[in-house]
Order: C-alpha cells, then structure tokens, then sequence
C-alpha cells in the first residue's frame, strides 16, 4: 500500500478538492483525506503511478508538492535536519561575510557548495579564511539581527517528540548557531563545526575535522545505534549537496526548497510547502500539530 500526498504552502492556501479528486480518480486511489483544507491531502494506492514523475512536473507549475511513499512506517522515530536554509532561511557563513565585507564573494562560493560544484570542506575552509579578524561579539549580533526561522520549524519539532521522536540538528555550519537554533526549536542535540577564536576574534581557521557530508552519514547511524533504531525509521531534510548522503540513508530523505542537483538525487522533493510539510507526509493532521 502507497499513500499520494498533495500539498501547497500553508500561506497560501489554493489546493482544492477538484485537484485533488481529479488525480485520485485517474491513478485510481481510495478516498482522500484532507489532513488541512487547502493545504494537505492524501490518498491511499496500491502501487506507485509508472507517470508519477510527469504528474509532479505538472503539479509543479501549479504550485503543488506531490509526495508517493510506501504506507507502512512512515511516522518516523528520529528527525534529522540541516540547519542553513532548512531550520532557518539564511546561510549563516554568508551573513558573517556580509560582515566582513566579503558577502557576495563568500555567497557564491556556498551556492556552488551547495549545488555540489565544489568540495564542501575545501570551500568551507576557503570562505571561513576570509572571516580572519571578525570579532566573535558578531556572531551573537548575527544571530539576533540576520537570523530567521523557517515556517513550520517549531511545529515540527514538537510534533515528533510530543509522537515519540528525537530530533537533532547536524549542520555543516557551526555550533555557535547550532546551539543557539536548536534551543529556539527544541532540538534534543546538535552537531556542527566548531570556529577557531583566539582573543576575542576569528582566526580564519575550523577546528578539523570538519563536519561534512560524510560526518552527517555517520552521525545518523551513530544516533540510530544509541537509541536502538534502524535507518528507516529516520526522517531526515536538507537543502544541499552535502546533505545528500543523509537523505539517501534515511528512511524518509526530503529535499526542501533544494538545489536542482539535489532534488534530482532524492524521491520526496518540497519546494511549496513549508517544514510542516514533514508532517503532512508522514500523516499527521493540522489538528494533531503541537506548537
């Protein structure tokens, strides 16, 4: 049994009935089950559409995410995200070298990153070079002057874990806002890299070794080992190249609002729908959020 989910931006709330129906009657599914009116619907299949990918394309241009899964365990036991631009809508490198004085260029080196044109950890230890010199007091102004949460983030996260889950926060950025992001959100853990800070300033250097794609894999399996889950009782979401590894090990491995290299790697792609997309997906009803 396969469950097709449609769902739009909860800000603007255009999904309608006929959309939904149409497409249930064509693929032949069971009755749908609006999860949020104009949000989120969903219907059973038996097996998964051989124009799945045709439907998704046309749906796209609507302004419509659609999602197939395999029905059974699909209410995941571990979410684990990425922070820039997945939990918060900013790239934090980039606002600091927006401090610095080097914004564009550092910006264009993370678009390239994270689009998987370049080597994470040699372009994280190029851009974190041009930071020599900040002071560390900028980084608490960043965080409360530049930062801003992704909709739906709070939600999620005390969804999952009001449902049994664990939730930690694995960025290839640093713990100076991973700390700070996965308190706001209510993460159980957080792991990122770590700024070298030598007399109140930013030396240009990351402590090694640098938390990358493969340090993201590991840290799934490592907190899956703790506490006694297999890997496809994960949900884990991300934006960029770096989280590719992830996204494949986890049962359920969202690309949201990602890179075009990114979403071509992963089954469910969310570009319309916010964080509580995650939850749409995995069946929860609006009236089941925790806030």
């Amino acid at each position: 049994m396969f469950i097709a989910t449609l769902l739009t931006n909860p800000e603007r709330p255009m999904l309608d009935r006929v959309t939904v129906e149409s497409l249930r009657n064509a693929w032949g599914g069971g009755d749908a089950c609006w999860l949020q009116p104009g949000v989120a619907a969903e219907f059973a299949l038996d097996a998964v559409p051989d124009n799945r990918w045709d439907v998704w394309t046309g749906l796209q241009a609507m302004g419509v995410d659609l999602v197939v899964q395999a029905a059974a365990g699909r209410r995941k036991r571990l979410l684990l995200a990425d922070m820039d631009s997945t939990m918060i809508r900013q790239e934090c490198i980039d606002e600091l070298a927006d401090e610095a004085g080097v914004g564009a260029h550092v910006a264009g080196i993370t678009a390239r990153a994270m689009n998987g044109e370049l080597d994470f950890e040699a372009a994280l230890r190029e851009r974190v070079a041009l930071l020599a010199g900040l002071p560390e007091a900028v980084i608490a102004g960043v965080t409360a002057n530049r930062i801003t949460l992704m909709p739906g983030g709070r939600a999620l996260v005390a969804t999952m874990k009001a449902n049994g889950a664990y939730a930690a926060l694995v960025s290839g950025g640093f713990t100076a806002f991973t700390a700070r992001v996965a308190a706001m959100l209510g993460f159980d853990e957080n792991r990122a890299n770590t700024l070298d800070i030598a007399d109140g300033r930013l030396t240009g250097t990351v402590a090694e070794p640098i938390l990358g794609r493969a340090a993201k894999v590991a840290a799934l399996d490592d907190i899956c080992a703790r506490l006694g889950l297999a890997a496809d009782a994960v949900m884990a979401v991300g934006d960029g190249a770096n989280d590719l590894g992830m996204l494949a090990r986890a049962g359920a491995g969202v690309a949201l609002h990602a890179k075009p290299s990114v979403q071509a790697q992963c089954e469910i792609r969310i570009n319309y729908g916010d964080l509580t997309a995650l939850l749409f997906i995995q069946g929860y009803a609006r009236t089941e959020f925790v806030e």
